[in-house]
């Protein structure tokens, strides 16, 4: 089920963690390369994605944070 664009979910892929559409490919995956230094080619080459497959990863991150709370609230 694609659950936001080029972003597909499936409990029988990767224990149904957020995989780039027609791929076995996690997003967590494509970001902790790219988090660790990994240049968008190196990833690209690495796991045999398009620019718009890595970008879609990226799009999608931003998503996420964008609408979840913080985590941890300062104390008053």
């Amino acid at each position: 089920m694609e659950i936001f664009p080029g972003i597909s979910v499936n409990p029988d892929i990767r224990f149904g963690k957020p995989c780039l559409a027609g791929t076995r490919i996690d997003v967590a995956t494509v970001l902790n390369a790219l988090a660790s230094g990994d240049s968008i080619e190196e990833v690209k080459e690495t796991y045999q994605l398009t620019d718009e497959q890595v970008l879609s990863a990226l799009r999608y991150a931003a998503h996420v944070a964008a609408h979840l709370p913080p985590a941890v609230r300062q104390a008053p």
